[in-house]
């Protein structure tokens, strides 16, 4: 089921991609870490580290607005005591940034996350925890970028509110909340 999904988000990435090479839409690569914990009222977590690594995609709607699509692979989760809960996802977050012209913007928008695998690591143990989170984790962005509009580099930093219960559990909610900070580069980058 997980290598269909994949297939899918890939596939229509590509014609967006192809679609976007029509439309003046540039097109980046970006990294970062995350740090991510889950909030709910049967357990207490502690914020995990993790990494994120993907795609971006940008366009201007006219001078001040844009809108940036991006897919990216993210490791989230929490702590809770001696256990690593990690939570691996695809992002689709659809950022609409307001542009100053000084290369800074600020950003916010939906993110629709795809569960890749979920695992609890307690020392040298690990065990598949799937069946206890949902396989879709909706989410809002906030947050603000810098572009160096000569060299296409940039940096981005973002909070995650997760605004759906991604715990299969009826007694009791899981949100997945986090922080990102990273870099971004736009291949052939003009305004």
């Amino acid at each position: 089921m997980k290598f269909y999904l994949i297939s899918i988000i890939v596939a229509i990435t590509l014609m967006a991609v192809a679609s976007a090479s029509a439309q003046n839409v540039n097109i980046g690569a970006k990294a970062g870490l995350n740090s991510y914990n889950i909030e709910n009222n049967n357990s207490e977590f502690d914020s995990k580290i993790g990494f994120n690594f993907g795609l971006i995609g940008h366009t201007h709607l006219n001078e001040f607005f844009a809108v940036q699509p991006e897919i990216f692979y993210s490791v989230q989760g929490a702590k809770s005591g001696n256990t690593d809960v990690n939570l691996a996802y695809i992002n689709v977050p659809v950022l609409l940034q307001f542009m100053f012209d000084n290369g800074f913007r600020i950003q916010t928008g939906p993110q629709l996350g795809f569960m890749m695998n979920a695992e609890a690591k307690n020392n040298n143990d690990t065990i598949n925890i799937e069946e206890n989170y949902k396989s879709i984790d909706l989410g809002l962005n906030i947050g603000a970028s810098f572009l160096n509009s000569s060299t296409g580099f940039g940096f981005d930093a973002r909070y995650v509110h997760g605004l759906s219960d991604i715990s299969e559990s009826s007694s009791f909610s899981s949100y997945s909340r986090g922080l990102e900070i990273g870099v971004f580069y736009l291949f052939n980058y003009s305004d």
